[in-house]
């Protein structure tokens, strides 16, 4: 049976009589393009539709350029769900569901590097260029014991780096690596992953109803196919729908 929204619920998360859905702009394959009125369109704001319509009220987008940016308004009124990826750091602020999408995160390695898996990459010397303050780099930045991270402000600052510096290593998720590669003849993309960014919805910790409905919704959403015919709706490459909650 589709979970319910009480009153209470719908007081938390549209307390302006919208539901405010902050969106990452950064990340190409949750947000593919914007409408004719400049809404934001792909998986994220399909999903706050979604959840927007099953409170019974208008969704109003809340555009970032970067997640960090979002995660920094947790608490501030600005939005009431936010759809970013659940880090510890940032849940420290906000409460996240489980994931409603995931995205693997690898290295890309340059021509003859000996950098040969995953493995390899975290060993003194070593270089990573990163995107700061994206989720994966969370993640790099508590998992990492011997490299080092030298960051950069967005993707393509991260890859001109990478690049300008001859660092040994580009962390980043795959689909966008999949594009580098093509930029730089004979680099290579890693097998496996040192993570799953997982794409999750977020509200403020004094929503405590809203948490609840926000994860069963999310679970709902996953098990019913709804997931899954945004990102083919979308036509995106390289986000798989997350495993259920355990």
């Amino acid at each position: 049976m589709p979970v319910q929204a009480t009153p209470t619920i719908v007081a938390q998360l549209a307390p302006h009589g919208m539901l405010r859905a902050g969106i990452n702009m950064s990340n190409f394959l949750l947000v593919t393009g914007r409408s004719a009125n400049g809404d934001p369109e792909g998986v994220s704001p399909s999903m706050a539709r979604a959840i927007a319509d099953r409170l019974g009220v208008p969704v109003k987008y809340v555009p970032f350029p970067k997640p960090g940016e979002l995660a920094d308004q947790a608490g501030n009124d600005v939005w009431d769900i936010g759809l970013i990826g659940a880090e510890p750091a940032r849940a420290e602020k906000i409460s996240f569901t489980a994931a409603y999408c995931e995205i693997e995160a690898t290295y890309l390695v340059p021509a003859g590097s000996p950098l040969k898996s995953i493995a390899d990459v975290d060993k003194p010397g070593v270089r990573i260029a990163v995107t700061a303050r994206a989720a994966y780099d969370l993640w790099l930045e508590r998992n990492i014991k011997h490299a080092t991270l030298i960051r950069s402000d967005g993707l393509d600052g991260a890859f001109n780096q990478f690049v300008a510096e001859k660092l040994d290593a580009l962390a980043g998720l795959r689909p966008r690596l999949i594009t580098d590669v093509t930029k730089l003849p004979g680099s290579v993309i890693l097998d496996g992953q040192f993570t799953a960014v997982q794409q999750a919805v977020g509200t403020g910790k004094a929503n405590k109803e809203a948490a609840d409905f926000l994860s069963a919704f999310v679970e709902e959403a996953k098990a019913s196919g709804l997931v899954a015919k945004f990102i083919e709706q979308h036509k995106v490459k390289g986000l798989s729908v997350a495993p259920p909650a355990r």
